[in-house]
């Protein structure tokens, strides 16, 4: 009875084990999903900070420059971790990879990313 019971464990550690996983794969796409666009949308910011309110109100362009630059920075550092980790789960080739880190230097490049590779999720 005892060896039942373990093998009935064992099997159980192993479906368990290999479940796991694919939810973490699940959740970390999602993840970064979310900080793919979060990134867009703080690229852009930054731009309309750089280019809009810098000429026509200074003091608020130096207030809002370090925030903004920090939270871009920030989403940025996460957005390049997140792929190149996401690149061995998803098992993505070398070419996909480099398209996904380009994006996260152009503009609006993020969002074509979440649409054309993570929209399915």
């Amino acid at each position: 009875m005892l060896i039942v019971s373990e093998m009935t464990f064992l099997k159980s550690t192993i479906i368990i084990s290999f479940a796991v996983p694919k939810i973490k794969s699940h959740f970390m796409l999602k993840v970064f999903k979310n900080v793919a666009i979060l990134e867009g949308i703080s690229y852009l910011v930054l731009f309309f900070n750089m280019l809009y309110i810098k000429h026509s109100n200074i003091e608020l362009y130096h207030s809002l420059l370090n925030p903004l630059g920090m939270t871009h920075g920030l989403l940025f550092i996460g957005y390049v971790l997140l792929a190149v980790w996401l690149k061995k789960i998803q098992e993505w080739n070398n070419q996909t990879l480099i398209i996904i880190l380009g994006a996260s230097l152009l503009p609006f490049a993020t969002f074509y990313i979440e649409k054309k590779y993570l929209r399915k999720i």
